[in-house]
């Protein structure tokens, strides 16, 4: 009777076999299937962003920050939408960490120097597009687009002052956030 009850008791501990819950179970699973395959939070937070849903991207990039780690892309991804939530101080010291951490990252350049544009640093934000156009070789329409309007409002600030201005955000891949300026 000891023996059996031995055997029991181990295979209870028994993570290849042993006790498992019946699908019945009214308690939670104990663990994720890795073999799943599950949608990225960044993907998913650059939709929502496209979307205009700003606050569910947030979460979708927190989800990220915990599945990936707080890698370049996803402290910039966080800075984006805190830009677009009106948090710049947030949005700048993540946008800072993104272009720390990767300073090849044109993207977080770039939407560093908008965030420089919205807070009225115009000189600071006219070197951040420069060396975002450079990073990017000139390619990015956005880019280049923005650092005209910077360069503008800073050799002519009243000129600028009543126009509607937009400076684009950018983002890794395809798509783009445009961010409209407050004159």
């Amino acid at each position: 009777m000891g023996i059996l009850l031995a055997f029991g008791l181990m295979a209870a501990c028994d993570h290849a076999g042993g006790f498992r819950p019946s699908k019945d179970s009214p308690f939670a699973p104990t663990g994720v299937k890795r073999s799943e395959d599950f949608v990225d939070g960044l993907l998913v937070g650059h939709r929502l962003m496209q979307a205009g849903q700003f606050e569910l991207a947030l979460k979708a990039y927190l989800r990220a920050a915990g599945e990936q780690g707080m890698n370049t892309d996803v402290l910039s991804a966080l800075g984006s939408v805190n830009l677009r939530l009106g948090r710049l101080g947030q949005a700048e010291k993540l946008l800072r960490q993104a272009v720390a951490s990767d300073e090849t990252f044109a993207p977080a350049w770039n939407n560093l120097g908008v965030v420089l544009m919205e807070q009225g640093n115009i000189g600071e934000a006219q070197r951040v597009f420069r060396t975002a156009f450079a990073l990017d070789s000139g390619e990015s329409a956005e880019i280049r687009e923005n650092l005209r309007l910077a360069i503008e409002k800073l050799e002519k600030p009243a000129y600028l002052e009543d126009d509607n201005n937009t400076f684009a955000l950018v983002r890794r891949g395809r798509g783009k956030y445009l961010l409209l300026s407050k004159p």
